[in-house]
Order: C-alpha cells, then sequence, then structure tokens
C-alpha cells in the first residue's frame, strides 16, 4: 500500500490532522511557558511541566512514525491519542493552578475532536474523562503565585481576563479549523460515493447490454445465413435487362455480409476475452473508416491525418528511423468509434470532417458534423443512459462509447461550433507514452 493511498484513508487522515494539532499545540505551550517566566517572572513547577511536554512530544514523534505503516487507523487508538493529550493537558494545568488556570476551557477540544470523528460512545467516554479531570483539578493543584508585578487585585484579575481571551482564542481557532476541515472531508466523501455509485449503475447496465447483445449475436447468425441464401438466388433468377434490381440485390448482399463480419468478431471477441493489441493510428483509422463505409455507403466525410508530420517532430533523431504513434485496441474501441461517426452522419447527412492527430503522448480525433448542433439538454445529458435526440434512437451509443475510451484512459468530449454543428473530440492515451 502507497503513501498516496494511505493519505486517503480516514483513519490515518483524522490521525495525521490530530499530529498536526499537537504540533502546534507544543510550541504554543512552551511559547507560554516562556512567556510566564519571563514577562509575568512568575516561579511554576518547571521541571514536571516540561516533562510532560516533552511526553507529548514524543508521543508525537511516534505518530509521525505510526503514520508511514500501512495498518489501519481505528477508533480505538484515535481515542488513546486524545486521552493522552486530555492526560498531558491536566499535568500541566495542575502544576498551573489548577481550575484556576484561564486555560482550563482548552478542556473543550478535545471532546469536539472526538464528537466530530469518533462514534458516539467515544464522544460520551471522553466528556466523562475531561468531566472528571476538571472535577479533580478543583480540589487538587499548585496554586499560581503571584509575581512581582502584580501589587492588587485588580492588576492579578486583568492578567486572568487576558488568559481566558487567549485559551478562548486558540479554542475558536482550532475549533473552526477542525470542523471546516471535517466538513470538506464529508462533502468530498459523499461527491466519491455519489460518481462511484453512478459508475456501479452504468456498468451494471453495460454489463446487462452485453449479455443481451452476445445472445442476438448467436440467434441472428440463422437469419442472415437465410437472407444471403435468398439473395443468391434471387440474383440468379433476374433477368438480364433487370440490372437496376440486381445492383441493388448486391448492395443488400454487401451489407448482410457486413453484418455477419460483425457478428462474427463480436463472437470471436468474446472468446478471446477481449484481448488488446497494438496497432498504429493510421492502421486503425483506416480500418474503422473502410468498415464503416463499407456499412454506411451513402456517408459522405472528409478525413484529414496528421500523424505523419507529429511522428517526425516526436521521434526526430532515433537511430532506427520514425515510429508510427499506436493505440491499444480491442474490439470495443472499434465499436465506440463507429458509434461517434455513426451519431455525426445522422445529424450531417450532407457530410461530416474527421480530423486525427497525436501529440506527445495522446491520440485525438475530432469529429465536426454540420448539423443542428446540441440543445441545453443534449449536452447536459449527453452520454446517459437511454437518452436520445433521435426520433429511431436508443440511446446506447454514446455510452457504450464513453464507457469503452474511458476504461482505456481516455476522455469524450461533445461541443457547438461557433459556426454550426458540433464536434465530439476523443483523447486517447499512445501507447508506452508518459502522462
Amino acid at each position: 500500500m502507497t503513501h498516496s493511498l494511505l493519505a486517503s484513508l480516514p483513519g490515518h487522515t483524522q490521525l495525521r490532522r490530530l499530529a498536526v494539532l499537537r504540533a502546534i499545540a507544543i510550541g504554543a505551550q512552551l511559547l507560554t511557558l516562556a512567556c510566564v517566566w519571563k514577562l509575568l517572572e512568575m516561579e511554576l513547577d518547571w521541571r514536571p511541566m516540561l516533562l510532560t511536554i516533552a511526553t507529548l512530544a514524543a508521543i508525537n514523534l511516534l505518530t509521525w512514525l505510526r503514520l508511514r505503516s500501512n495498518r489501519p487507523v481505528g477508533n480505538p487508538e484515535l481515542f488513546a491519542q486524545l486521552c493522552a493529550d486530555v492526560l498531558a493537558l491536566s499535568a500541566l494545568l495542575y502544576y498551573g493552578g489548577g481550575s484556576t488556570n484561564p486555560f482550563i476551557s482548552l478542556f473543550l477540544l478535545p471532546l469536539v475532536i472526538a464528537a466530530a470523528t469518533l462514534p458516539q460512545r467515544y464522544t460520551w467516554c471522553m466528556a466523562l474523562l475531561t468531566a472528571a479531570c476538571y472535577s479533580a483539578l478543583m480540589f487538587y493543584y499548585q496554586p499560581l503565585p503571584h509575581n512581582h508585578h502584580d501589587h492588587n487585585s485588580d492588576s492579578a484579575f486583568n492578567t486572568h481576563v487576558m488568559g481566558m481571551w487567549l485559551g478562548f482564542f486558540i479554542s475558536a481557532v482550532v475549533v473552526a479549523y477542525f470542523v471546516t476541515q471535517m466538513a470538506q472531508a464529508v462533502r468530498s466523501r459523499d461527491e466519491t460515493l455519489a460518481r462511484v455509485r453512478e459508475e456501479i449503475l452504468r456498468n451494471e447496465r453495460i454489463v446487462a447490454l452485453g449479455t443481451l447483445a452476445a445472445g442476438a449475436a448467436h440467434e441472428m447468425g440463422t437469419p442472415l445465413s437465410t437472407m444471403a441464401v435468398v439473395i443468391g438466388e434471387l440474383r440468379h433468377d433476374l433477368q438480364e435487362d433487370q440490372a437496376g434490381l440486381r445492383d441493388s440485390l448486391t448492395i443488400l448482399d454487401e451489407q448482410v455480409r457486413g453484418c455477419k463480419r460483425i457478428l462474427d468478431k463480436i463472437l470471436s471477441s468474446a472468446q478471446d476475452d477481449g484481448g488488446m493489441a497494438l496497432q498504429s493510428v493510421d492502421g486503425l483509422m483506416n480500418e474503422v473508416l473502410n468498415e464503416w463505409q463499407l456499412l454506411r455507403p451513402a456517408a459522405k466525410y472528409q478525413y484529414s491525418s496528421y500523424e505523419a508530420g507529429l511522428a517526425d517532430d516526436l521521434h526526430k533523431g532515433t537511430p532506427e528511423g520514425v515510429a508510427t504513434p499506436q493505440l491499444n485496441v480491442d474490439t470495443t474501441l472499434r465499436a465506440a468509434l463507429m458509434n461517434l461517426l455513426n451519431n455525426a452522419a445522422d445529424a450531417s447527412p450532407q457530410g461530416i470532417e474527421i480530423i486525427s492527430r497525436c501529440d506527445a503522448a495522446h491520440f485525438i480525433l475530432t469529429v465536426v458534423d454540420h448539423g443542428a448542433g446540441l440543445s441545453e439538454e443534449a449536452a447536459r445529458k449527453a452520454g446517459s443512459a437511454f437518452f436520445t435526440t433521435k426520433r429511431e434512437g436508443r440511446g446506447l451509443g454514446l455510452l457504450l462509447a464513453n464507457a469503452t475510451v474511458e476504461r482505456l484512459g481516455g476522455t469524450v468530449r461533445l461541443t457547438n461550433n461557433p459556426q454550426g454543428g458540433a464536434s465530439t473530440e476523443l483523447t486517447l492515451p499512445l501507447a508506452g507514452a508518459r502522462a
């Protein structure tokens, strides 16, 4: 388990935050004792007080070493850490006037932290502990000696009030900091849970669709074979002067064969467990565009590739020559690309523009259509399950494309063009490239 992962675990996060607060408290305690010694010139029992602070510092050092371990931090350990802080504060207050010390209100801090981070039973135990220590300090303590500057009760009272103000200020800062951090952690956790819930629901739908697709692919083989046989017989029985009908049957035959190839690929991919393979960007695009054009012969497009020039820039000076950018490719990626092309062609029957390019770490494919563009609702819900703007659409193409590209470490982004229409930008990491 890495330290970056440990930093995200709730127990480690709370213990680290507690260690930081304790380090600040140790510094403040030393500063307070120095001010009492130099400015107020009080004669306290310094040795046990300094020993208490040193013990607290040693506990904090051990806590930092503990945070380097991959062992989880449980609620009992956090409670024990807070108990150590309460006992240390009690020892300091015992030698500093007990309940008459203006810093007695600092007992509230461990209680607030326990209430914010620990279950209810630990909070009540902390309340009992702090109340017991406070009560004991009302009867057992070493009184504060009068300093040399306090010749009357007014001066002593003013010093006590100043100490109360400082204690309140410290308490307010710590409480505000800790509660703010806890609220932020809760919001972050809720956002993470909501995102994970959405991903689980989407993945469940995709798995269900995959199961149905596998069954449909198996069942559609028989009717497609029957259609191919019937088309062959019709072509054989046609008269020579029926050339137009013969051409239509030829197109139907090509479409049926294309469907059978797609089904064969689906079944083959399922049997091979969807293995990944390296393929050049240019090879992938040629393969996808050829297959797409076969299935949609009427679709018009203009394809531009900037791969060659970028490859020269990326691999200039390589002794073996120019290396072609490559991608990790499987059958689902080809299907995702064809879904994006189909969406653009449906929105822009007059033609689309396809632009592929590479940078140092990514392959970027932009598909530009000249249709009506994205409505506000479409821009907000694009990629959601079963949402579609097409009359006969099912709302699955973009959902499956998004899921496939995200699984491969990429992104899909839809935007409206200023001159009209919409653009779909797909980004995928190149094989072996460092982001």
